[in-house]
């Protein structure tokens, strides 16, 4: 019977060790994750936030792509400012808050100035240009220091018209 109490008393003496090693492990790991989880949230939010200025970034360009590929189909679309105005939004129907800029312009082809008009470019060809400039403003979602709390995001593109 004492040989049973004393290995009773050792086993408890044991496991008394081994409960106390575990909770000076667990609040070492409560430490470290109290340092480790800020971190690792910033780390987080910054990568959210960075793939959201991307994708603004690409669907405000590809908006102002739509508006000059509607506007250089031929001379008629060219000076349909609003329908190019009207391609790029719906592009970005996403996005509620988009600045649609559409413009026609001339050149001649010998690189001098033109007014679109027929008597321009007397020794050369007049060429046809459409452009359309976008741009929105994207809100981070949350403060960060030293930087802005609003992005201008801007998107532009010119092509010539087929003629």
């Amino acid at each position: 019977m004492k040989n049973i109490t004393t290995l009773k008393s050792r086993f408890r003496a044991t496991v008394r060790k081994v409960l106390e090693g575990l909770k000076s492990d667990s609040a070492q790991a409560l430490v470290e994750l109290a340092f480790v989880l800020p971190v690792a949230s910033f780390l987080l939010v910054g990568t959210i936030e960075i793939g959201r200025l991307a994708n603004t970034s690409i669907v405000v360009d590809q908006a102002a792509r739509a508006g000059v590929q509607y506007g250089a189909q031929n001379r008629v679309t060219a000076s349909d400012t609003a329908g190019m105005t009207n391609a790029a939004q719906q592009d970005a129907s996403g996005i509620s808050s988009m600045a649609v800029t559409a413009s026609h312009y001339c050149a001649c082809s010998d690189g001098s100035a033109s007014t679109c008009q027929p008597t321009d470019c007397a020794s050369s060809r007049i060429l046809e240009y459409v452009k359309v400039n976008t741009q929105t403003q994207m809100h981070t979602l949350l403060p960060y220091p030293s930087l802005p709390r609003v992005f201008t995001v801007k998107g532009q593109e010119v092509m010539r018209v087929a003629q």
